[in-house]
């Protein structure tokens, strides 16, 4: 069976993200999108939360599944027996840094990296700039699914 993993923070999930997740259950078995615990990173949703939202939002994928870890993403991938790990490119710039994750991952693991160019619709896309957009009111639908367009409505509007 091969077994993926799209691993990311997802702060929100956007619809770049689901992007990724569609296309990589095409080519897996399996797909686990796993949630990134960072204690020292300030986020908008809790980890639980975007569990949540995630676990809706790929509810269609019946290949596709959702957990979180916490430390070295080799490690995940060797207790869960990943042989892949996919991630998406926006631009040149994802490259550099990617690339030098991937080959780390190489050398820690042997778990193969599989980029996915981004669709243009979501090249310019990141959980960042949708939570500052969103944040001094400007409009993010069709960027999140509505879903968590919702959510991200009702957070930032308990937090004002």
């Amino acid at each position: 069976m091969r077994v993926a993993v799209c691993p990311g923070s997802f702060d929100p999930v956007t619809n770049g993200h689901l992007d990724v997740f569609r296309r990589a259950a095409t080519l897996a078995d399996r797909v686990i999108v796993a949630v990134l615990i960072n204690k020292t990173k300030s986020s908008l949703f809790t980890v639980d939360e975007r569990i949540e939202m995630l676990r809706e939002v790929v509810a269609d994928l019946p290949n596709v599944e959702v957990d979180s870890f916490y430390g070295l993403l080799v490690d995940y991938c060797k207790e869960h027996g990943v042989q892949a790990i996919v991630k998406g490119l926006r631009a040149v710039s994802d490259f550099d840094y990617e690339l030098q994750m991937a080959q780390m991952n190489y050398r820690l693991g042997e778990v193969e990296t599989l980029f996915v160019s981004t669709n243009p619709l979501y090249s310019y896309l990141s959980s960042s700039l949708v939570k500052e957009v969103a944040t001094h009111g400007g409009s993010v639908a069709g960027l999140v699914p509505d879903a968590v367009l919702e959510r991200l409505h009702a957070t930032l509007e308990e937090r004002r």
